[in-house]
């Protein structure tokens, strides 16, 4: 049964062309991912059938009675409300249902007895599709999705202002899944959940029943949940029966197919001209010739698969520092209270050091803190004098107008126009890229512009927070390569170790500095 129909769609912003002529069908109980490099449309499509944008073209049609739920990042949260006044907002409809059953309850009192008789079958009704959905054991559901995708360490009591924009995403994302609509819509659910926490929510997808839909560069993750691959290229959506690497087995063949028919084809191409050519002077062959033209006229010409840009990342290296990077004693970090115990740290020149950990205990706060962005609840950090920092932050300015081009002039004005869209060329960004704006940019190319700021300039120490949040499979492996090859230091935040355990010399585990209960 078809859930969803996507016929002939095209949307596009200018002259840039996101979806030219897509289809898509989603099935019952399909479990979708939805793939593609950087800047391909994505999210785009995910806004388009989710009704949040409007198609230049085409059709969109979700069967009868049908709900969705998308998790969106970028959903704005009450000041004031609790994490759990958030959650608890997920089963609106039956807290709205036992508010009309108390309203039937106080009219009882001054009732007929025909109008009392309707009442109590209003009353059963209701009450009996409040067990049946599990109205009285709320609570204990929010503590259990909650608890599962790490909120409970934050603490549902927590006000949600206070929260990171990666804590923001969590509960966007528990709200999601508590109020369990037919169709799960999901962008890069996992780009804010450590090892334990996107382990949860495989498991939770492996078994859910319904379809959903998800766009994710988690490449083993999309490989434990999802049946199905869209794939996104050239603004076309071609779909794939299994998981990311069964999708990818067969697009390297349907490649390899494509580049031989090509192959062909330009060759008899080639051979009827060239007959064409030297035939159709003569008046013994000019009907031969003719023939061969009309063959030319009518054959379909086959396109050569356009080559994707690929980025190339290469850091530079600025002038050698001291031994030590910096020496941290007796160093606690955090905000208003403590989120470690006092730490004596000291990281060495060349040193390549990832940190791991749950989220919410501080591994961002003592990033910030080594640079001397935040100050030290108590203790202290000593820098080497020598050391040149280069700092890749998490989130991004979500209102930065700046076109991409704008971005890296500003800072290297130097550069010039040509020098400064050739080094984003570098990093794998086109011309209707560089000429956009950095807050409309998806999350992949806003991350490739600002890797280029720092490739730009001379750095011995690397510090990254979270940077492979949103890239794409091409983008991941040559920012691995980078970093490896990178002769300076680095310390590196991130929840995946498939990324960094093959090149970093240690791992940091703030698991083990604490003051929390993990």
């Amino acid at each position: 049964m078809s859930i969803l129909n996507v016929e002939n769609v095209c949307h596009g912003f200018g002259e840039r062309k996101i979806l030219e002529k897509a289809s898509f069908r989603l099935l019952k109980g399909e479990h979708v991912g939805l793939v593609g490099a950087n800047g391909e449309g994505k999210t785009t499509f995910l806004n388009i059938i989710n009704g949040k944008l409007t198609p230049d073209e085409g059709k969109i049609e979700w069967c009868n009675r049908i709900t969705t739920g998308y998790l969106d990042q970028y959903t704005s949260l009450t000041k004031g409300k609790t994490i759990r006044e958030v959650l608890r907002e997920a089963f609106q409809t039956m807290f709205d249902l036992e508010q009309e059953m108390l309203q039937i309850y106080e009219k009882m009192a001054t009732a007929s007895e025909n109008e009392m008789a309707s009442m109590m079958e209003d009353v059963g009704e209701i009450q009996s599709s409040l067990e049946q959905n599990g109205f009285y054991t709320i609570d204990a559901k929010i503590e259990e999705v909650a608890g599962g995708l790490g909120l409970g360490e934050i603490g549902l009591e927590r006000d949600v202002s206070d929260l990171s924009g990666g804590q923001r995403a969590k509960v966007l994302l528990t709200k999601l899944l508590l109020e369990n609509p037919m169709i799960l819509i999901m962008d890069e659910p996992t780009n804010f959940l450590d090892a334990n926490h996107i382990q949860w929510l495989t498991n939770y997808l492996q078994h859910y029943e319904n379809a959903f839909i998800l766009v994710s560069h988690d490449i083993p993750f999309l490989n434990n949940v999802v049946n199905v691959i869209y794939h996104m290229e050239n603004a076309k959506l071609t779909r794939y029966t299994g998981n990311y690497d069964e999708f990818q087995q067969l697009y390297l063949l349907k490649k390899e197919q494509n580049q031989k028919a090509f192959d062909r084809q330009q060759k008899e191409i080639e051979r009827l001209e060239d007959f064409v050519a030297r035939n159709k002077a003569r008046a013994a062959t000019a009907n031969l010739a003719k023939s061969r033209q009309k063959k030319l006229d009518k054959m379909d010409i086959l396109e050569k698969d356009r080559i994707k840009l690929k980025p190339t990342f290469k850091f530079k290296e600025g002038k050698t520092p001291s031994k030590f990077i910096f020496r941290a004693e007796k160093l606690v970090i955090g905000y208003d209270e403590p989120l470690t115990r006092p730490l004596n740290l000291v990281l060495e020149r060349g040193q390549k050091i990832a940190i791991r950990g749950v989220n919410g205990l501080g591994k961002s706060t003592l990033l910030k803190t080594l640079l001397g962005i935040l100050p030290p609840l108590s203790g202290s950090v000593e820098l080497d004098e020598l050391v040149i920092p280069g700092y890749f932050e998490q989130e991004s300015t979500k209102n930065n107008s700046n076109t991409a081009l704008e971005e890296v002039w500003d800072e290297f004005p130097g550069l010039g126009n040509a020098g400064v869209r050739g080094a984003l060329a570098g990093c794998g960004l086109t011309k209707e890229h560089i000429a956009t704006q950095m807050m409309v940019l998806s999350g992949g190319e806003n991350a490739k512009v600002r890797l280029c700021k720092l490739m730009l300039r001379e750095i011995n120490w690397l510090v990254l927070d979270e940077p492979t949040n949103h890239l794409d499979v091409d983008a991941k492996a040559e920012l691995k390569k980078a970093l490896r090859e990178f002769k300076g230091t680095v310390v590196i935040v991130s929840h995946e170790p498939e990324f960094y355990s093959d090149w970093v010399s240690a791992i940091w585990n703030v698991e083990d500095w604490t003051v929390k209960l993990v």
